[in-house]
């Protein structure tokens, strides 16, 4: 029988209820991103200042060098390395210092006395608060630039094929919670029945097995992906011992722990649970496995938020429980959406109070997400510029498109729930015997131990009744497949699970990615550090020391115009244009920012109205002021000062 699609006058009740979640989902990110504002960072540390600074150039080589950053780091030895111009190290190789003060978060490394004049290079690498790895350089000078022989490695910590098995772990990981804990709740709490159903058994088995795999995988790996980059690492002991007394690798071994409490849930549920008869006896067992399955599921939801984003930055007191909420919701309307889909593929028939059942549960999953959503979004985001510019928000975009889809698609599904409520109905509205002979594969394990009569061979009569429970098994497929209202429903579920893979793939992604907060302040942060593009500085300022032949032009070149050994040259023109003597001129450079000056340079006179001064050092880029002093008389002088860009 061909499936048609149902009427747009159907289901009353179900429209409103379908249409509700979506708006309150769009409405909800909208309002989200509408609380965006300015707020401290979040997450993954940044590099927010150093001392020598970026590009600086220093007269005598400094005693230490220490890195500031925007939240606390884990660091130990060689995280920070301050090389040579030949590659050689030039700090003492101790374990950096913490010069932490309050709010502010240091780190700095002594240098070997005696360093000589060149280009040196700071390469760092640490882990954030929030467990994800993050590395850097940058160079200084002593007394004047020089070449350099230091090669860093093309790839960032946290990359290359580590990372890439890393990142599947963690996809693994999500993808085992939602199974899990997504299908024990769709057998609890929409239908208990499923509980003796071999593929809901499978399903939650697998989703065991994948989260217990997938946490091993990490586990092993979290000292290359935070280090070297090499498999090898992975069985290095002391490595290992270095990862278990880390906030990660404490979150690891609990979700390890949890993980055993979770496979006693899973006997009880599909033993003793699925072969109970009595129903008070049952009720009661369902509270109990429902209670103790919920702690379980927030225990191990939390070994993701006490260890990741949530866990650091603004407000981690209350965004730690947010985004166990946040992932319980998203677990039992994914996870159910899956088991909702394996039981119309793989089970004879499940029965339309289950289905709306389902749809209540996922309908309350909407809200829970939106709520918290509405949270997550304001404390990773922060702006709207955030939202458009930085990865984390382009990727947060793509999720809340593909949330707007599966909702769309999840409207056409409720509309077909709605039909099959209608069919269950007219029929009784009973729910029918769900048995474990779901599907061909199934048969071999029905009848295969029954007595064989006598006179019968045994293992003939084993064969006669695997072969029955195959006809029926595919019987009642062929019933199930000729109705067109569940045929609409499993495909209509089907399309919402794809969407869902790739919802859960972008999400795995996002919660590896910077947050658009911190990134948008580390980028303004370095746009206000970076140095200006080299190049001679031409300033002409006119001045006026109030006597006679006190007006004039001075001219000042300074080249080439970038920290480091620069020469200037002043000219000085009287009103008429020519050259001009006068009895003292004085240079001074400032840069306010850092409060650095004022510098003063003495040139000497060269020609008439013509003065310069070589080995001027400009240490850092950044706006200097120049002041002129021109002095034309006894009486008559004046200091005229101009801002200027030097990089």
């Amino acid at each position: 029988m061909t499936a048609t699609a149902p009427r747009l006058g159907a289901s009353p009740i179900r429209r409103p209820f379908a249409a509700a979640a979506l708006v309150a989902a769009l409405v909800s990110l909208l309002f989200g991103l509408m609380l965006a504002g300015a707020g401290p960072a979040s997450a993954h540390a940044a590099l927010t200042g150093s001392d020598p600074q970026d590009g600086a150039v220093v007269a005598t080589a400094p005693k230490e060098v220490t890195l500031t950053f925007s939240e606390a780091i884990a660091v130990g030895d060689g995280s920070i390395r301050v090389l040579d111009p030949s590659s050689k190290r030039a700090d003492t190789g101790a374990e950096p210092k913490d010069l932490s003060e309050g709010s502010t978060v240091r780190y700095g490394v002594e240098l070997h006395p005696g360093l000589p004049d060149g280009t040196y290079t700071v390469a760092w690498q640490a882990v954030s608060a929030d467990s994800h790895p993050i590395s850097g350089a940058f160079t200084f000078s002593i007394g004047a630039p020089s070449e350099t022989t230091v090669a860093l490695p093309s790839e960032e910590v946290g990359g290359g094929p580590v990372g890439v098995v890393y990142g599947i772990a963690r996809y693994a990981a999500y993808t085992g919670f939602i199974l899990l804990v997504g299908g024990a709740a769709f057998v609890l709490g929409c239908w208990p029945r499923g509980a003796s159903a071999r593929p809901m058994q499978r399903l939650v088995v697998r989703g065991w097995v994948t989260l217990t795999a997938a946490t091993l995988v990490m586990l092993l790996l979290r000292n290359p992906y935070t280090g070297s980059g090499k498999f090898a690492d992975a069985f290095d002991l002391d490595g290992l011992q270095a990862v278990l007394d880390t906030k990660p690798g404490a979150a690891l071994v609990s979700r390890l722990l949890l993980l055993g409490a979770a496979a006693l849930f899973i006997a009880v549920l599909f033993g003793t649970y699925a072969r109970r008869e009595d129903a008070v006896e049952k009720k009661d067992l369902t509270f109990g496995l429902a209670v103790g399955g919920g702690v379980v599921a927030a225990g191990i939801a939390a070994t993701w938020a006490m260890s990741e984003h949530a866990s650091t930055g603004l407000q981690a007191g209350i965004a730690m429980p947010v985004d166990v909420l946040h992932l319980l919701a998203v677990a039992a309307w994914l996870g159910g959406l899956v088991s909702l889909l394996v039981a119309l593929y793989r089970t004879p028939d499940i029965g339309s109070r289950a289905v709306r059942r389902f749809s209540r549960v996922a309908f309350g999953s909407v809200l829970v997400l939106a709520a918290t959503g509405i949270y997550q979004s304001w404390r990773q985001v922060g702006s709207w510029s955030a939202l458009t510019g930085t990865r984390y928000g382009q990727l947060l975009i793509i999720k809340v498109a593909l949330i707007a889809v599966l909702l769309a698609v999840a409207w056409f599904s409720r509309r077909w729930t709605a039909r099959l409520t209608d069919t269950a109905a007219a029929s009784g509205g009973t729910e029918a015997t769900d048995t474990a002979a779901a599907a061909p594969e199934d048969a071999e394990e029905v009848s295969g131990t029954e007595e064989a009569p006598d006179g019968v061979d045994p293992a003939r009569a084993a064969q006669l009744a695997r072969q029955r429970a195959v006809l029926t098994a595919t019987k009642k497929k062929r019933i199930r497949d000729a109705d067109p209202e569940r045929s609409g429903l499993r495909r209509s579920v089907l399309a919402e699970a794809a969407v869902a893979v790739v919802l859960l793939a972008v999400t795995t992604v996002l919660t590896s990615t910077e947050p658009g907060r911190t990134e948008e302040e580390a980028g303004a942060g370095a746009a206000a550090t970076a140095p200006a593009a080299a190049g001679p500085v031409n300033l002409s300022m006119p001045f006026d020391t109030g006597g006679q032949n006190g007006k004039g032009t001075v001219r000042i070149d300074i080249d080439p115009g970038r920290t480091g050994s620069n020469e200037l040259h002043v000219w000085v023109d009287g009103s008429d244009g020519k050259p001009m003597d006068v009895p003292e001129l004085k240079v001074a450079l400032t840069l306010e920012a850092q409060e650095i000056g004022p510098l003063p340079v003495v040139p000497d006179r060269l020609a008439e109205g013509h003065w310069s001064a070589s080995g001027v050092q400009i240490p850092m880029a950044g706006e200097w002021k120049v002041d002129v002093t021109v002095r034309t008389s006894d009486i008559d002088q004046v200091t005229i000062d101009e801002n200027v860009k030097i990089g």
